[in-house]
């Protein structure tokens, strides 16, 4: 139970860390990004050295290597996806009258590059540990995959919460293929399904006689619990982001700021003029576009 305990310790810290550097890092000045993306593909090649040299180690600290790894090559994926390096052919926001097909393929080409990379990365790094006796960097990996696609299909279809602030200006227009709606029918099924997955990692690894095994487990577990919990957060009343404004307060935004940015630019009504009014003084007329305007 210790091992457990520990192991569910780590991930839950890697994946509250690693969360909040990234958005800090992608809040940060534009300038900084590339600089940013630099330095991270450094510790990519590292980690991805790290994967291929450690599959064939069957200890608890190897195990918890992979996962932090796997982390590692996800992060550059999530810095170069919201920095607006590595995104899609698309970058407008969806028109009005997209429906259906037609507007699952726009979304797609949003992020198509960012989606090709992820295959790319995910079949390298079952490569570099195909037939090893160590997948935990792989079994890390395809979990974030995974889970992502699930997150990402449910605000597709309508889910209540959208994390806006979380968006750099650039990327805003995104918010136009997430519909506010109290839900939808992929979420119950996409839910059960992971939810169950956890739970028998998580007893696999209580069960299990290995420590290495017992840590894999756990960590995966974990993780595909933390995603569970993430995917809970889209149609709770409640926003996860309050556990990660401290990495947005320290690149110079707030919730408030970022909420109060229009999320796509287009044509407002005009502002009709009132009379002035005595002895007062005139006031300035704003439109903001608030997170319950998208397109339904």
């Amino acid at each position: 139970m210790g091992i457990f305990l520990a192991s569910f310790g780590f991930a839950l810290l890697m994946w509250w860390l690693s969360t909040g550097f990234i958005l800090f890092l992608n809040h940060l000045h534009q300038a900084t990004h590339r600089l940013s993306l630099f330095v991270a593909s450094l510790l990519v090649i590292a980690a991805l050295l790290g994967i291929e040299a450690g599959s064939a180690e069957t200890t608890k600290i190897a195990a918890m290597m992979g996962f932090a790894q796997a982390l590692v090559v996800w992060a550059w994926l999530e810095m170069s996806y919201f920095m607006g390096i590595v995104t899609g052919p698309h970058k407008a926001p969806c028109p009005p009258e997209a429906r259906g097909w037609s507007r699952f393929v726009l979304a797609l080409k949003t992020s198509l590059f960012h989606e090709l990379a992820v295959i790319a990365f995910g079949i390298i790094i079952i490569g570099l540990s195909w037939g090893a006796p160590n997948q935990v960097a792989a079994g890390t990996f395809l979990t974030l995959w995974l889970m992502r696609w699930s997150a990402k299909l449910n605000l597709f279809f309508g889910v209540p919460n959208v994390n806006l602030e979380w968006f750099p200006q650039p990327l805003r227009f995104l918010a136009t293929y997430m519909p506010q709606r109290p839900m939808n029918l992929f979420f119950p099924f996409a839910v059960t399904l992971a939810t169950g997955l956890a739970a028998w990692l998580i007893e696999a690894a209580v069960t299990a006689d290995d420590e290495f095994l017992r840590t894999g487990y756990a960590l995966i577990g974990s993780l595909l619990a933390l995603a569970v919990l993430e995917h809970w957060f889209l149609v709770l009343p409640m926003r996860d982001s309050v556990l990660w404004d401290w990495a947005l307060r320290l690149a110079g935004q707030s919730r408030e700021r970022t909420r109060s940015e229009p999320t796509v630019a287009g044509p407002t009504r005009p502002a009709r003029r009132s009379r002035p009014r005595p002895r007062t003084e005139p006031r300035e007329l704003s439109v903001v576009t608030t997170p319950g305007t998208f397109r339904k």
